[in-house]
């Protein structure tokens, strides 16, 4: 029983201390996106502003009122959504192929896939800035659904071959036999089961898209592409020297509530698929 107690006690002190690890810097962001510029410059201690410090939800008011900012609000859910939808449906139909042909460059093209997710993204900003502007699309919409679509196509062909690896082959072939063709095979049996892994693989793109920073401020110049993330480096204030770190608190609120809600929703299938893939038998 001593064994057991411990065991208990030295568990929930270990979440404890997660959870306040992983929590600490929400609530500090919180809690200062409720302060006034004035608190935060004559150093409010604590978590909330001292009497007469709070600025309630002026922050928030203002940041809503600034129209740059309301733009970049719909260009983040326009671009996110735009890649997100069709990414996963370019990695369904190459994760398909994947699993169910054979062919001699199967492992070439899983490797390249790998290869391009980790490529450091730094290093292709230069490049597509001089190729967008001849092209035509830098500052747009196109523009950075483009290179979204690039790293988050490797990372969803390899979660949804392992999905499409686990199916059964003999539940395509007996919807063969029932009279569809391989296409309603594919679409009405295979995509259904492997729900999980689309669902993972579509919460994934979203994430990086919604989260980007580097081709959002790199591959726009104006609001009429700028994403949340890139917007917020332009909250600089009257003064340039002191930034209105309440008010970026605020926007940065603003920008997480999202995440937030979908993985409040849908974590539970966000965790099936990411380890339904990986289960054998």
């Amino acid at each position: 029983m001593a064994t057991d107690t411990k065991s208990k006690v030295g568990t929930g002190v270990g979440i404890a201390a997660i959870l306040i690890w992983c929590l600490l810097p929400v609530a500090w962001i919180v809690s200062l996106s409720f302060k006034s510029q004035d608190a935060v410059t004559n150093g409010s201690p604590g978590f909330f502003p001292s009497s007469g410090g709070g600025a309630g939800f002026d922050n928030y008011q203002s940041v809503f009122q600034n129209d740059e900012f309301a733009r970049s609000i719909l260009n983040s859910i326009g671009i996110s959504l735009i890649a997100t939808v069709l990414s996963v449906i370019f990695a369904t139909l190459a994760a398909y192929a994947i699993a169910r042909l054979e062919f001699g460059a199967k492992t070439f093209v899983l490797t390249t896939a790998l290869v391009i997710a980790m490529f450091p993204v730094v290093s292709l900003v230069g490049p597509l800035f001089d190729m967008w502007r001849t092209l035509g699309i830098y500052d747009s919409w196109l523009g950075l659904i483009i290179p979204y679509m690039s790293f988050t196509l490797p990372l969803a062909i390899w979660t949804l071959s392992a999905f499409f690896r686990e199916i059964p082959w003999e539940m395509e072939q007996a919807a063969q036999v029932d009279g569809a063709t391989s296409w309603q095979a594919f679409r009405k049996v295979i995509v259904p089961l492997a729900a999980p892994g689309v669902f993972t693989a579509a919460i994934l793109t979203f994430f990086f898209a919604w989260n980007d920073f580097v081709f959002g401020i790199s591959l726009t110049s104006t609001e009429r592409a700028r994403p949340i993330p890139a917007a917020l480096s332009f909250f600089v204030g009257n003064d340039p020297f002191n930034r209105p770190a309440s008010l970026l608190a605020a926007g940065a609120v603003v920008a997480t509530v999202p995440i937030v809600i979908i993985v409040l929703f849908f974590q539970r299938k966000i965790v099936a698929g990411l380890t339904a893939g990986a289960v054998k038998g």
